[in-house]
Order: structure tokens, then sequence, then C-alpha cells
């Protein structure tokens, strides 16, 4: 869910993952937005998941949300319930389908040489069956 970007508001680590333990309270930068977020510890972050790094968008995931509850994020909400990107959204992305927003994402990491790889995964997402959102 690439797309999803457009509204993270932290990378979190797992708290005792010594890897990332002196990039904690540091920031990142936000590739397509320019914006810079917060790294944070948290004990919902699975180690060994992947780099043991997630971005964290609390509008579109329950466990984003709740982790930024605790560290008082902002929520920013990228897809609405038409399914299309929101005027939270950075102007080339705003207005777009889901998958029109995940194309373009994708092809604009590609340009910029900001992505190395693409790898589906099972993720459980809530779907409402009555919009298709």
């Amino acid at each position: 869910r690439p797309e999803t970007m457009l509204g993270d508001t932290a990378v979190a680590v797992n708290p005792g993952d010594k890897r990332y333990k002196n990039l904690v309270g540091k920031q990142v930068l936000l590739p397509l937005t320019k914006k810079e977020i917060p790294i944070i510890a948290d004990k919902l972050v699975d180690p060994k998941f992947g780099t043991g790094a997630v971005k964290i968008t609390p509008a579109h995931d329950l466990t984003d949300y709740e982790i930024s509850l605790r560290h008082n994020l902002p929520i920013i909400q990228v897809i609405n319930e038409q399914g299309k990107t929101t005027k939270e959204t950075p102007l080339p992305y705003q207005g777009m389908r889901v998958l029109e927003a995940r194309k373009k994402v994708v092809e604009d990491l590609k340009r910029t040489d900001l992505i190395e790889k693409v790898q589906a995964y099972s993720h459980q997402v809530p779907h409402c069956y009555r919009c298709q959102t």
C-alpha cells in the first residue's frame, strides 16, 4: 500500500532493537512530501518482521492508530470513503482512485531512484462491503 505513505506520521522501531537505538528521536524526510517525521520506539513493532522499522500511517491501520495515540502523532486521512485520495495529500496525488495513486507513487519513487523493490505480502486490511473501499 505505497499510496498510504503520503499519510505517514512516523517511523517506528522496537525499543529493544539495538540496530536502531541510536536513531530513535531523530527525524527522517518523507521522499514525496518533503516532510520530516520522527523515528519513535514502540513495543508493538516486531523487530523480526522485514527490516524491523515500520512506517506509521494512523488513519489507515489499526495498529498504527494505537501507536499514534501513545506517541501523540497526527492522523492524516489519505483515502476517503469513496476510495479516492483526499485534500490532505500533496497536489499531484489529490482526487485519485486508490489504485491510480498507488501506481503514481511507485512510478515517482522509481523515477527518483528511491525504491529498491516491490514485494507483495499478506496483510489484513478492513474492507467496506458497501462501497468496496
